[in-house]
Formats: structure tokens, sequence, C-alpha cells
């Protein structure tokens, strides 16, 4: 539905659980031994190419995009075109969203090394990056709903890589707000409840010790 003409010499990459299943179920078949003239080869020197300064720019730009989001969505893309993409991106910014887009180099440039390196094997096929600054995933999933050729694949969330089912669930939670109102309701009644025993067992003493004095009397 949403796939433009296939390229039969430069295939799309497969979806990232996809290609999972067939890196997992591939046959490994035995290599055979190395001769002597394999062996003895000279290995040739590899010329260091210097990275592109264009993609240490984007890289440095990415990096700081992740730092600085308190919700990041990580979304497999699929087959869309440059009005689509731009309809997506509108709707994303309405709501201080920023869809994204980085090429592989540059995201592995930004990302190695670092406390996200974990999610470099997330971007092997085509991928999408929605930042959130404020932290709204509720949100973001609302609008991705409108965007089907999105798919979440994984996330992250205070400093914390999630999954897609972890991030549905944690979209699901209320807001730091609601529950803190939710504990200070649940302390101020365990109070009221620890005043009321008190006050109660304090009424009932002096009840038992006015009706002894009477008896005595």
């Amino acid at each position: 539905r949403f796939r433009g003409k296939i390229n039969i010499q430069r295939p799309r990459k497969p979806h990232y659980t996809r290609a999972l299943v067939e890196a997992v179920t591939r046959p490994i078949y035995e290599q055979p031994p190395q001769t002597r003239e394999t062996c003895l080869m000279p290995r040739k020197n590899k010329v260091e190419v210097p990275e592109n300064p264009y993609l240490q720019i984007i890289a440095k730009e990415l990096l700081n995009w992740f730092n600085h989001s308190k919700c990041t969505g990580i979304f497999h893309l699929n087959s869309i075109n440059a009005e689509d993409m731009f309809k997506a991106k509108v709707l994303y910014h309405k709501q201080n969203m920023h869809l994204k887009v980085y090429p592989k180099k540059a995201l592995s440039l930004g990302l190695s090394g670092g406390k996200y390196e974990e999610i470099l094997p997330l971007f092997d096929a085509n991928c999408a990056v929605v930042f959130s600054p404020d932290g709204n995933p509720s949100r973001m999933l609302k609008i991705t709903k409108k965007v089907p050729q999105l798919i979440l694949i994984g996330a992250i969330a205070e400093d914390r890589i999630l999954s897609k089912n972890q991030f549905v669930d944690y979209a699901a939670l209320p807001g730091i707000d609601i529950v803190r109102a939710q504990l200070v309701g649940v302390l101020n009644s365990a109070a009221g409840d620890l005043v009321g025993k008190m006050e109660a067992s304090q009424s009932t003493i002096v009840r038992m010790l006015e009706a002894h004095a009477k008896t005595d009397k």
C-alpha cells in the first residue's frame, strides 16, 4: 500500500524484526581450511579515511537531541512521499515534537561509545526518530496513529531504553502531578485515621475511668 516502485538491484532493507529472524535462521556452512599461500599472503594496510565534516556536524546535532529530550521514539519508516512526510512533521511540530531522519553513518558516529550505543542495531533499516523535549509519550502515540508509515520499534524515556510494549505501558501511566496528588491524599487519609483512632481510644479510656470511679463510690 505504501510502497513505491520496487528496485530489484538495490532492494530496501527489511524490518528490524524480520532481519533479526533471517539472521538467526541463516545456515552456517563450514569454512574450507586455509592453504599455506592464503595464510602467508601479506595483509594490505588499510588507509584511514577521515570522517566527513558534515557528518560530524549532524552527529553532534542528533546527540544533542538525544541528550535533551525527555522522551524519544524510534520508528521503522516505510516508503513515504515528501508531501506525507511534511504533513507528519507538522503534526509533531504542533505538539512541540520533532520528526528527524538521519543517515546511518551519522548515527553510528554520534551514538557509538555513549549511553545510547545499544540502540544502534535498531537503525539497521530505514528508521525515523521523534524527539519530545517535554516528554509526553501518550500524545506521541496518538499522533503516530495518524501516520501509518511509522511503526514503533523502541523508545527512550527517562534515560532508559524501552521496548515497544514497555513504552506503551509507560505512556498509559498517569502524570507525575496526578501521582503526587494521589500520594498526598493517601498520606492525609492515613494521618486522619491515626488521629481518629487515638482520639477514640482516649475517649474510651476516659469513660472506663469514670465508670470505675462511680463503682468505687
